[in-house]
């Protein structure tokens, strides 16, 4: 079986039994596993049996003393963030298929939960795997390489952006730019948007959350 690679905190299944659904976060630049993992008391209750997993990014991150990161940052183009998303994506697919194997279970139990940096990877890795997965839920993100995702797109799963306004590191414009092209691509998406919210997630997000997963996988 193929080495994961990547490892980082975990939390569940509440209902103490073998997992039924994925929940994996995909954490933002600057951060680690545990910035997320924190998420899962709050969500685990709507979702009794599933495991939610929160894997370190592979690299330092190179614009801060401490966190880690999964491509840099250091160059903001929209070329380097294409080439970034899709250099780190085999490694993000690599923990997915293992976990999912480990646990018997299919695409269609796993949902990806990126933030920021991680909310590219989410995008990028789930609209290319070889079957959908459940969900894609992205926060504070955008989409890499939008151009591409109508001819490049092996899955259409419903995804689930929310922005916030006042986002000071990731401009909010990034939110109907990756709704257009998510539309343009036959992707399913609801674009939230936050008044006044800055760089971050919010009590309404994590609801959104919440309600998204009760549906896919109810």
């Amino acid at each position: 079986m193929t080495d994961p690679q990547l490892s980082g905190p975990s939390y569940g299944p509440a209902s103490g039994g073998a997992p039924k659904q994925l929940v994996v976060f995909l954490h933002g630049r600057g951060a680690n596993g545990h910035d997320l993992i924190g998420l899962a008391p709050y969500i685990a209750p709507h979702l009794p049996d599933a495991l939610f997993l929160s894997p370190d990014a592979p690299q330092p991150c190179d614009m801060a003393p401490v966190g880690l990161q999964w491509f840099s940052l250091i160059e903001r183009t929209p070329e380097n963030i294409a080439a970034g998303v899709r250099s780190a994506a085999p490694r993000v697919d690599a923990f997915l298929d293992h976990h999912l194997a480990r646990h018997g279970l299919t695409d269609a139990e796993l949902a990806l939960f990126g933030f920021s940096q991680g909310c590219m990877m989410a995008l990028h890795v789930g609209l290319r795997r070889s079957q959908a997965p459940a969900a894609v839920l992205g926060y504070s993100g955008l989409l890499a390489a939008p151009d591409a995702v109508a001819t490049e797109a092996t899955a259409k799963p419903p995804v689930l952006l929310v922005h916030g306004e006042a986002d000071e590191i990731v401009p909010h414009a990034a939110l109907p730019a990756a709704e257009a092209a998510l539309n343009a691509a036959g992707v399913p998406v609801e674009a939230v948007s936050r008044p006044g919210l800055g760089h971050g997630i919010d009590e309404d997000g994590i609801e959104r959350a919440v309600a998204m997963l009760a549906r896919v996988f109810a």
